[in-house]
């Protein structure tokens, strides 16, 4: 008699021995990966990274793949486009993460060999849906996925539509869907990085028949979820239910169609059978905060390409001040452009702003971190801090170009919340 084989389910318990495996997707240069395996869990539970892919288009140099193949060594690591890779090349896993990039989420009626979806930018997110649903009954049974906060409003012309395709296409492949927007400062961390995390928990886990149990599905978002450990918040009363009706290319001509500049979706939810039940929270924190001044090097570890030129300084307070000006279209239309101040320099006793991808070099810049030391010169930030704004480990992208380095950290997530997220969903995995 044939030994039967065990479901891909999170009732098993995972261990040293049986680790969790991880497919890492868009990883750049390894932020969940790092997260997850500095996660401390109970049980001797273990994220494994099994594989991961790093693709940078219209580039031909790959230098986030060199960044993860020089931290984390070239086995099981593809560097290649997605797209071209074959669903049964990619290890069976049990947990699924990816920082996939923000495009046009819209969906046509054509194109009947890909069951009548496409992005119109060959869009990256249908890889990950096509993965999971090549993967079939072997597809993982948790995702953790990570976008800006703009995809619940997104497109402007219908306010939440392409996140209501993603919830949609991911419960029509057996996943119930929880969402939160974190800003990283909010609990702690030294930078104000305000991104969406999706989690999603297969129908043959035990995880997903807890959430279909409940009478409230607002309660696993306030009190029982893995967002809603990892990161509490304060009750909300501002809830909102409703359902996504019908395939992807009505949801994408339709969805919320007169619904103006609001998004129904709120900064927190969850997502069943298409019913979604959605709220606003606010952080419920009361630890520790970091702020820019405990990551910043002593001015005399600091190379002098670093710091302000006087010839250079008229511009940089040009660029970060208040503006009004007359200017001119090129149709030759005249309009005036009003533009606030912005805080110059950089206050050391609050986190960072965001880092942006074009943080590196010394042109001026309005959105370039910009401190003032403790003998009163200006300076920009070092790679060095930038990762350490980001909680990466010290000179984790050392051996790039600094400017490549600055890149990635606008580019990558704050590890210290994927690692908070993992401990979570460990706790729930073993709870199950």
């Amino acid at each position: 008699m044939q030994k039967r084989q065990p479901k891909n389910t999170t009732k098993q318990r995972f261990t040293q021995d049986r680790p969790l495996r991880v497919v890492e997707l868009f990883a750049g240069v390894g932020g969940f990966r790092l997260g997850l395996e500095n996660c401390k869990t109970k049980k001797k539970f273990k994220y494994k990274v099994v594989w991961s892919n790093q693709w940078e288009p219209a580039t031909k140099k790959q230098h986030a793949s060199e960044v993860y193949i020089n931290r984390f060594e070239s086995e099981n690591h593809s560097n290649e486009d997605i797209a071209q890779v074959k669903t049964s090349n990619i290890p069976d896993h049990d947990l699924l993460v990816g920082g996939f990039p923000c495009q046009d989420y819209s969906v046509a009626r054509v194109l009947s060999h890909a069951a009548g979806i496409v992005g119109k930018k060959g869009v990256l997110w249908w890889q990950i849906h096509r993965i999971l649903k090549e993967k079939g009954s072997r597809a993982p049974s948790c995702l953790m996925l990570e976008n800006v906060d703009r995809l619940l409003k997104s497109p402007v012309s219908q306010r939440g539509r392409d996140f209501a395709i993603m919830l949609a296409s991911l419960n029509d492949l057996g996943y119930v869907v929880e969402w939160r927007v974190i800003n990283a400062a909010d609990y702690g961390m030294p930078q104000r990085r305000r991104r969406i995390f999706i989690l999603g928990y297969k129908k043959n886990t035990s995880i997903y028949q807890k959430i279909a149990g409940l009478k409230n599905p607002s309660d696993w978002i306030k009190n029982h979820g893995t967002a809603a450990k990892a990161f509490p918040i304060k009750e909300s009363l501002d809830s909102k239910s409703f359902k996504i009706d019908g395939g992807f290319a009505e949801i994408s001509e339709n969805f919320n169609k007169n619904g103006g500049q609001t998004t129904p979706f709120k900064n927190a939810g969850i997502v069943i059978n298409r019913n979604v039940t959605t709220l606003e929270t606010k952080p419920n924190y009361r630890g520790k905060h970091l702020v820019l001044g405990d990551i910043t090097l002593d001015e005399n570890d600091v190379s002098k390409e670093f710091f302000i030129e006087k010839k250079d300084l008229p511009q940089w307070q040009y660029l970060k001040g208040a503006k009004k000006e007359e200017r001119s279209g090129q149709n030759g239309f005249k309009f005036f452009y009003n533009e606030g101040s912005m805080v110059f320099p950089d206050p050391l006793d609050k986190p960072s702003r965001t880092i942006i991808t074009g943080e590196g070099g010394p042109t001026p810049s309005r959105f370039k971190h910009v401190i003032k030391t403790a003998s009163g010169k200006l300076r920009r930030l070092t790679p060095l801090e930038l990762e350490r704004l980001c909680m990466f480990p010290e000179d984790h992208t050392a051996g790039q170009p600094d400017i490549k380095r600055a890149f990635f950290m606008g580019n990558a997530l704050v590890v210290g919340v994927i690692e908070k997220l993992g401990e979570a969903l460990a706790q729930k995995i073993n709870e199950a």
